[in-house]
């Protein structure tokens, strides 16, 4: 395995995964403890649990780099485009919580287009979500705008 930071198109403290444990041809299993001081802690420590959403979208990100470095490929950016049917049993994730954060594909195309169904889970936490990626294979084209 690649230290996260190799895998994720993020940088420093934006990378809220801790560890993967798990890796294959269609799932990837991650694991974060809910720490004091992030970026998106609120002021009892705890995360919101919308977070779920960037949580997820960062595992499938590392399941994309996974699958680049083991294809001798360098890791490419791409895009959330949303998610259905977001439900979470809880407002926010309690400091101190083990989360749990698993994506298994449910469809990838050529043109870079995905569907994960994803979940967070911890002891009394049940959060569920299907998110939409997009992984262009030419970004700097993707995102440079036409001239009117």
């Amino acid at each position: 395995m690649w230290p996260l930071a190799e895998l994720l198109p993020h940088a420093g403290n934006m990378i809220l995964l801790e560890r993967i444990e798990h890796y294959d041809d269609e799932t990837i299993v991650a694991y974060l403890t809910v720490r004091d001081g992030c970026l998106f802690s609120q002021a009892d420590g705890s995360y919101p649990a919308y977070l779920g959403v960037e949580l997820m979208a960062q595992a499938i990100a590392a399941y994309a780099g996974l699958k680049a470095r083991h294809a001798g490929e360098p890791v490419r950016l791409g895009f959330l485009l949303g998610t259905r049917k977001y439900e979470s049993n809880v407002s926010r994730f309690p400091l101190g919580s083990e989360l749990r954060v698993s994506a298994k594909r449910s469809l990838e195309d050529d043109s870079g287009m995905g569907v994960f169904e994803c979940e967070l889970t911890s002891d009394d936490i049940q959060v569920c979500a299907r998110l939409n990626v997009y992984r262009p294979n030419n970004v700097t084209s993707y995102i440079q705008e036409t001239p009117p």
